[in-house]
């Protein structure tokens, strides 16, 4: 089991997750995720996924419940595969730029979103880089 270096578990699953399962939720997720994470946060700096823990809006940008009205049905957030990233001095467009044009330094991403102000990036099994726009996949 991997524990990021750079996020404690509150900022990856959502308050009711937390609540429920505490430091148990790290069960949840595919390692290959969270050590993205953690290359991603040491590449472009601070980053935030959920914020609750602080009072901010946003509790469901990484681990989803499959019981979560938020997102498909399918969704790679509810296999612990996903992120949804916002970086504090780089914009998302740079970041997925970047790995776009480097993809061998972040091996595990198999897919990302465009035209999102935030990084969506997931470990699916897919052929490698999957760009997607919501409900309408597009590949690179």
């Amino acid at each position: 089991m991997y524990i990021p270096k750079h996020f404690r578990i509150e900022e990856l699953v959502s308050k009711t997750v937390f609540r429920k399962y505490g430091q148990q939720s790290w069960q949840f997720f595919d390692d290959r995720a969270l050590k993205t994470l953690d290359r991603l946060r040491e590449r472009f700096g601070q980053a935030t996924v959920n914020d609750w823990l602080w009072d901010g809006v946003n509790d469901s940008r990484g681990y989803r419940d499959p019981d979560d009205p938020v997102g498909a049905f399918r969704s790679a957030h509810k296999r612990g595969q996903a992120f949804d990233v916002v970086f504090k001095e780089i914009p998302a467009a740079e970041v997925r730029e970047y790995i776009l044009r480097n993809p061998d330094e972040f091996h595990f991403i198999n897919a990302i979103e465009a035209n999102v102000p935030w990084l969506h990036f997931d470990c699916r099994n897919c052929q490698r880089i999957m760009v997607f726009k919501p409900k309408q996949p597009v590949t690179f």
